[in-house]
């Protein structure tokens, strides 16, 4: 999950084109490691053009994640062309894919008569957006030499589910705009207070009853296992977070005694709080619900949320309190929280999973694996470095979110902030940066459904992707940065993402679709 890349796979694509005139190559997003182009332009034939497998490549026909690319980036590369493509068949000129040495970096060179993608994996092959490279009103290519690879393994972007429902069209698409910003993990927040979207098997009344409605505003198993397919082939991790023992009021709805009853004096009010943490049956009941999403969710990794838990409806609860006596916790409720979040990341880590928790968890001294992943999602950027440095100081995995919470909107270019973020601007050492594995954007759900969530999320989301991927000395200048964005948005639109517009100006192709 967070090494470079997932495959053992190595894969060289070939391309054979002819020289033709000049032109500089302007979008590129993000920006490569180490990128240079020059003048010498060579056009395509979308007729003659194909892709295909070397005989030496370690992938051949029949891999999946290439295949599917294959097609995809041939209509990226070709957006007008309404011919047949020829993906795999041989013509004069096109893609090859052979096995090239573990020595290099991810590699794409563009040079006259043939072009060389070189990549570790399928993954970087599939990352290696060629078609970023292209001029698309022209079908023409720069000469260009890149050597490419991430600055972080964790790219990724958290939608939020629960206060909006997102019909999967609009989830698929936001995986599509994704992958062209090169993000690679999808964060699906899922259920939270508002709804319970997510059909369990086990627990059909979770959904039935916690959804906004039962049968139009819920996701099936076909739904998921659509989403994790769809992500897959381009490359992306889906990670399922489910929240708790707050942020659980919908749970409550279908699933009795798992919520704590609160009091008013020395009667029930009627009103339930976070999970119930002195029952067995809790346990019992998140044991079976993860058991299933384990196996529902293929990922390696599990949000289990643990963030904003309100004590005030446990101090309330006499049950509780005697309960926090029999354990021994007085009445500190941070204990309370910490015993049951260390009993749900002991669930997990005993179905093989390993858990992903906000960083309230680790504020409140909760004793966890050494391998569990902490999520930092709030405080100024002071406060955050703080935390980076305490948590990398304990010797534990960090991802920084607290810079890209991207719901909050304000007019101007707001971007720029996002990308002025320094993810290794703390006190500490070199060991200790290398545990921040990364970083993500969230969208919140309280302003958003699928009516504005693409036009809020991108391009500003694309900010956050190069100060994720690209080298922070190459990219320290967001006005160098803005004239390559905005190319980038004007891509993005072309390929069916309604990106909205960084500021005054127009695309070529801005209404094509529209």
């Amino acid at each position: 999950f967070f090494g470079r890349y997932t495959c053992s796979h190595l894969y060289f694509l070939l391309l054979i084109v002819l020289p033709l005139g000049q032109h500089t190559v302007e979008g590129v997003w993000p920006l490569p490691q180490i990128f240079t182009s020059s003048i010498e332009r060579y056009p395509l034939n979308p007729q003659a053009f194909y892709f295909g497998y070397g005989r030496q490549s370690a992938a051949q026909f029949g891999c999946s994640v290439l295949d599917a690319a294959f097609i995809r980036y041939y209509s990226l590369i070709f957006p007008d062309y309404t011919g047949k493509s020829h993906i795999g068949k041989k013509q004069s000129v096109g893609f090859d894919v052979l096995s090239p040495s573990l020595l290099f970096p991810d590699n794409l060179s563009v040079s006259a008569g043939k072009a060389s993608l070189n990549a570790e994996t399928v993954w970087g092959a599939v990352r290696g957006d060629y078609s970023q490279y292209l001029f698309e009103e022209h079908y023409f290519v720069n000469q260009t030499e890149i050597d490419d690879f991430p600055r972080f393994p964790f790219r990724g972007i958290l939608l939020d589910t629960s206060r909006h429902f997102i019909p999967v069209h609009a989830i698929l698409k936001t995986l599509d705009a994704m992958a062209y910003s090169k993000f690679n993990v999808f964060h699906w927040h899922i259920v939270d207070d508002p709804s319970f979207p997510y059909q369990s098997q086990t627990f059909p009344d979770l959904s039935r009853k916690g959804a906004f409605h039962p049968m139009t505003h819920i996701y099936t198993q076909s739904d998921v296992r659509r989403v994790i397919s769809h992500a897959r082939l381009r490359g992306i991790r889906v990670l399922p977070e489910f929240d708790s023992p707050g942020h659980t009021k919908s749970w409550g709805k279908g699933q009795s005694d798992l919520l704590t009853p609160c009091y008013s004096g020395s009667t029930p009010s009627g009103a339930f709080g976070p999970v119930n943490p002195a029952l067995p049956s809790t346990y019992q009941f998140m044991a079976t619900l993860l058991k299933e999403v384990s196996s529902v969710f293929p990922d390696s990794y599990i949000h289990l949320g643990g963030d904003e838990v309100n004590f005030s409806c446990w101090k309330s609860n006499p049950d509780v309190r005697a309960f926090m006596q029999k354990m021994g916790f007085g009445v500190d409720f941070t204990k309370l929280e910490a015993f049951y979040m260390e009993n749900i990341v002991n669930i997990t880590t005993f179905l093989n999973k390993t858990a992903i928790v906000w960083q309230d968890v680790f504020d409140y001294h909760e004793l966890i694996p050494k391998d569990t992943v902490l999520h930092i999602w709030k405080g100024s950027p002071a406060n955050y470095r703080k935390e980076l440095s305490r948590m990398t100081k304990a010797g534990m995995r960090v991802l920084l979110a607290a810079p890209w919470y991207i719901n909050h909107i304000s007019y101007g270019q707001d971007w720029r902030n996002y990308y002025t973020v320094q993810p290794l601007n703390f006190s500490g050492t070199a060991e200790q940066k290398k545990l921040v594995i990364g970083g993500e954007v969230c969208m919140w759900g309280e302003y958003v459904d699928a009516t504005n969530l693409t036009p809020r999320l991108w391009p500003r989301a694309s900010a956050a992707a190069e100060r994720l991927w690209s080298d922070e000395k190459q990219t320290s200048s967001v006005d160098k940065a803005f004239p390559r964005l905005q190319d980038f948005r004007c891509k993005l639109v072309r390929r069916g993402i309604r990106a909205e517009p960084l500021y005054v100006g127009h695309c070529k192709h801005e209404y094509q679709g529209v």
